[in-house]
């Protein structure tokens, strides 16, 4: 099978044949037919302290068709999204970490940013069949690669505790900034704005639900907050990564308020935390998902409750994919883009 290969920082990505995988026990073997490019395969091919193996093929925000299938409760032809999890050792045969920490344990791993735990950046990704979700009938598998991120933005609205009535304030307006703002809307938040440099990012921040959009280039977001929601944001979610962020927020937010941390800045960063005591601050770090936010999502979709087309800003092939993942390392105005492995091939069986 052809795969998308991590080569070293600073490198392209290389398009490589591999082995295609094979269904273990309680496994299955997904034909990929989208996978998105996440901020996180970004950052992780970058300088870091936890460098990426070289070797690794990325990828964990996918939906497929089960190509071969190692476990009674799904059958070839199924199709599926997953939860991009591996277990140790010791818990894959129950197939599901046995502390419940999920995508938290320190001795699991996740699909697509390991090279032992291969992703979706390929033709095909092995799967453990405890972390598969069926699509519904309604739901095309363009739509259902998203739920990977849109679950990322549930899962934090969730942990951010009641929403409701509040003034809530995003930062960032790419893919997970988008999917704050639409479940911070769906948890009844009196007001939504969205801080982002990017104009096109914006028009789509409103898309998505956004009572408003702020530019934060042009002067001082507390004031232009109070201005156009009528208070200081109440909750405040940092979804870019940027250092610097977090104490941006830690000062914006009012007496008692919250700043939830979405964005994952992968360098040192400073706060000070005085600060946030005087003001007596909850500061919440979220991280990934649980099945449920996929389920949600998927239910979501499912209803048309979340426009999940206007996320994609591109398709692309296997063979475009080095030139695209370099091209996004700088500003961009994308949402998603997603791959589709198969294009190429199809193309030359049509020729």
């Amino acid at each position: 099978m052809r795969a998308a290969v991590f080569q070293g920082v600073g490198q392209a990505l290389a398009i490589e044949e591999r082995q295609r995988p094979v269904a273990e026990a309680g496994g299955l073997v997904v034909r990929v037919a989208y996978a998105g490019i996440c901020g996180s395969d970004l950052h992780a091919t970058e300088p870091s302290r936890v460098p990426l193996e070289p070797g690794t093929v990325l990828g964990h925000e996918f939906a497929g068709v089960v190509e071969e299938s190692a476990s009674p409760d799904w059958q070839a032809g199924d199709r599926v999204i997953g939860v991009p999890l591996r277990e140790c050792e010791a818990c894959r045969p129950l197939g599901q970490c046995r502390e419940g920490l999920g995508i938290l344990c320190p001795r699991g791993r996740i699909i697509g940013l390991s090279a032992a735990v291969p992703g979706a950046y390929a033709e095909f990704v092995h799967l453990g069949a405890g972390h598969a979700l069926l699509v519904p009938e309604g739901i095309d598998l363009k739509a259902a690669a998203l739920a990977e991120p849109l679950a990322v933005g549930a899962h934090a609205v969730r942990l951010a505790g009641s929403l409701y009535g509040k003034r809530v304030l995003v930062t960032g307006a790419g893919p997970i900034g988008l999917a704050v703002i639409a479940f911070a809307r769906f948890a009844g938040a009196l007001s939504v704005m969205a801080s982002e440099i990017d104009a096109t990012r914006r028009e789509r921040a409103a898309h998505f639900g956004a009572t408003a959009t702020l530019d934060p280039a042009l002067g001082a977001l507390g004031p232009a907050h109070e201005a156009a929601a009528g208070g200081a944001a109440e909750v405040i979610f940092e979804c870019v990564g940027a250092p610097g962020l977090i104490a941006e927020c830690i000062e914006l937010a009012p007496v008692r308020g919250r700043v939830v941390v979405v964005g994952v800045n992968r360098g040192e960063d400073t706060i000070l935390p005085r600060v946030a005591i005087r003001k007596e601050l909850s500061l919440q770090f979220v991280l990934g998902y649980q099945c449920e936010d996929f389920a949600l999502v998927l239910d979501l979709l499912a209803s048309g409750r979340i426009d999940a087309g206007a996320l994609v800003t591109a398709v692309i092939g296997l063979d475009e994919l080095p030139d695209m993942f370099e091209r996004l390392r700088r500003p961009n105005p994308h949402a998603k883009v997603l791959i589709e492995p198969g294009r190429c091939r199809k193309n030359l069986l049509f020729l």
